[in-house]
């Protein structure tokens, strides 16, 4: 598959999330050996929810990453682009604000969050970048981005098993637990086209954002990026 192969239209993307959602928590849950349970968890403790603040979760899918900050006491805001995700996680939490759009064209107004948060969705957005300035507009000054993306391992031989795994099992996996199988072959070759931790920083930078830095989870399969708005 080519880098032109991963540039899909917005239209085709979308489509591939509304058909994985019926079993999207089940098949991300199997294919991450439960590891994405504990990312949720560094992802709620680096954002530090406050009751009284607004957060939007941004590529939300059905809302279970978002429901642990309004436990915490704040205001959250799932946001997607995949009405079938939207119609899913309504079904499962209709107490949450479900908001459909498009992650380089938000629809909230400057400075109205006081954090922002995208876990595993940015390197789906049409263009990433964009994304990323959308997400400063949308925040307030001095308010805080957390992103969790796959990113590169740091050591040398459990990177190439990783790629292993991602490249020939991880589709086989998805074919026997997933809703729509042929999208985890496209999400594999994007994990695999994604900047590494140092890559990402660098486009936080640029797109505005301050003080960045980032965790390593799991030998840095998956990396953690926070930042201010200045």
């Amino acid at each position: 598959m080519t880098r032109a192969d991963l540039d899909k239209q917005p239209a085709e993307v979308r489509a591939m999330f509304d058909d994985v959602a019926r079993r999207y928590d089940l098949t991300n849950d199997v294919l991450s050996l439960g590891q994405d349970r504990r990312w949720r968890r560094i992802v709620l403790d680096a954002v530090d929810p406050r009751p009284g603040e607004v957060v939007l979760d941004l590529a939300a899918g059905t809302g279970t990453s978002s429901q642990p900050f309004r436990d915490r006491g704040a205001t959250v805001v799932p946001c997607d682009f995949s009405e079938g995700m939207l119609r899913v996680g309504k079904r499962m939490r209709p107490h949450l604000p479900f908001t459909a759009g498009d992650g380089t064209r938000l629809p909230f107004a400057d400075d109205t969050f006081d954090a922002v948060t995208i876990s595993f969705g940015l390197r789906n957005i049409v263009d990433p970048d964009a994304g990323l300035r959308e997400l400063l507009r949308v925040t307030r000054p001095g308010g805080r981005v957390v992103v969790c993306e796959f990113s590169s391992p740091t050591w040398t031989p459990f990177r190439t098993v990783y790629l292993e795994y991602l490249m020939k099992a991880l589709p086989s996996i998805a074919r026997a637990v997933s809703s729509s199988p042929d999208a985890y072959v496209y999400l594999a070759e994007s994990i695999r086209a994604w900047p590494d931790q140092a890559g990402l920083a660098a486009r936080l930078q640029t797109a505005g954002w301050s003080d960045v830095e980032w965790r390593n989870l799991t030998g840095g399969i998956v990396a953690l990026h926070r930042a201010r708005k200045p």
